[in-house]
This record gives structure tokens, C-alpha cells and sequence, in this order.
């Protein structure tokens, strides 16, 4: 009979937490990656690089978090962690907008949040940038950026890792899903869809 895998309720801690980062120097780790849309589950089961089977069932609307430990041996000191990969983002930078007046910024700010509310797409503002999640295959969002090809607004994808540092941690929850280092907590933090604000100070 095959062994069924044993079911994870809760999680024993975050390996970011200065605690746990020190209980762990030196450990032997198994990693548990997920993608980002199994991260949003509060149930599912996952294989680890070393061959288990971690079945994971915890309180309704909670979240695993990146880093996460599911288990933790201390004699043996082996911990089982929670490794979640980021999606890439859609970056929309308006600083071209700054050679345009005013009432053409406004224009084509308008353009840009009307273009992201029809598709339902989430975003965050920070600075002159707009940062929107991959909700649907990348393909597709660059058909809807080049079918509206607002004058000066270029865009580019980049990988998630390499936005977090730009943001504070409730605009990561808003692109990520909760799924950034420093969290402690599991709450539900989805993230909002069809509420785009774009501001464009010139």
C-alpha cells in the first residue's frame, strides 16, 4: 500500500525570522518550491527536491509564505522549507510622459488605467513606474500594451525578485500575493483585481 503523505496544518516558523535563521545555520533543508498560484492555495500537495510528499491543509484563507518551515527536527536538525518561485511583472514606466503638458499626461494616464481596468489587471504605482502581476501568459499582456500603444509609455518585463526591493510589503501582497520574506503573519492577502490607479505628477 502506498504510504499517503503526512498532512501539514500549520507551519513552525519562517526561515527569514532572525530566530530561525540562526536555528537553521547549517541544517539539512529540503525544498518544497512552488509556483506562485499554488502559494495562493491553502491546500494542495507538493513534492520536495529529496523525494517527500508534504500535503499541506491549513486554516481557511491563509497562505504559505515564502520560506516557511513545515517541519523541523531538531536532533536530526532537518527542516522541511517552503521555497516560492515569483512570477515575473509587467513594468510600465511613465517617465516618458515628462516631455508631454500637463493635459496630455492626464490623457494618456487616463489611456493607460482604462487600458488595465478592462483587462481587470492589478497594479501597483510606485514612483513613475506602474508594476502589474502576470495574471495571463506574458504574450498576451504585450498584445494589449502594443494594441494601445500609448505615446511615451515604454514597458518591460522583469523578474520578481528583482522588484521586491522597490516596494513596501503591502504593494508586494498586492503583486505577489503575500508571498514576500519578512511577513510573520498568514492572513488572506489576495490579491485585488480591477482597481487601477494611475497618478502622473509632472
Amino acid at each position: 500500500m502506498e504510504r499517503q503523505p503526512e498532512i501539514y496544518t500549520e507551519v513552525v516558523g519562517n526561515i527569514f525570522m532572525p530566530d530561525w535563521s540562526e536555528t537553521l545555520r547549517g541544517a539539512d533543508i529540503e525544498r518544497v518550491e512552488l509556483d506562485q498560484w499554488t502559494a495562493q492555495k491553502s491546500r494542495f500537495v507538493a513534492r520536495g527536491d529529496r523525494g517527500g510528499d508534504y500535503a499541506v491543509a491549513l486554516k481557511r484563507n491563509t497562505r504559505v509564505l515564502n520560506g516557511d518551515i513545515l517541519a523541523y527536527d531538531a536532533d536530526r536538525n532537518r527542516a522541511v522549507v517552503v521555497y516560492v518561485r515569483l512570477n515575473d511583472v509587467l513594468v510600465i514606466d511613465l517617465r516618458g510622459l515628462y516631455a508631454w503638458s500637463h493635459e496630455e499626461q492626464l490623457q494618456r494616464a487616463v489611456e493607460l488605467g482604462h487600458a488595465l481596468g478592462n483587462q481587470h489587471w492589478p497594479a501597483v504605482v510606485r514612483d513613475e513606474k506602474v508594476y502589474v502581476p502576470l495574471t495571463v501568459d506574458r504574450k498576451v499582456m504585450s498584445s494589449v500594451m502594443d494594441t494601445h500603444h500609448i505615446e511615451g509609455i515604454t514597458y518591460r518585463f522583469q523578474p520578481g525578485e528583482e522588484v521586491i526591493p522597490y516596494l513596501a510589503p503591502h504593494e508586494i501582497r498586492r503583486l505577489f500575493g503575500g508571498t514576500e520574506h519578512p511577513a510573520h503573519q498568514h492572513d488572506a492577502c489576495g490579491v485585488e483585481a480591477g482597481h487601477t490607479h494611475v497618478h502622473v505628477h509632472g
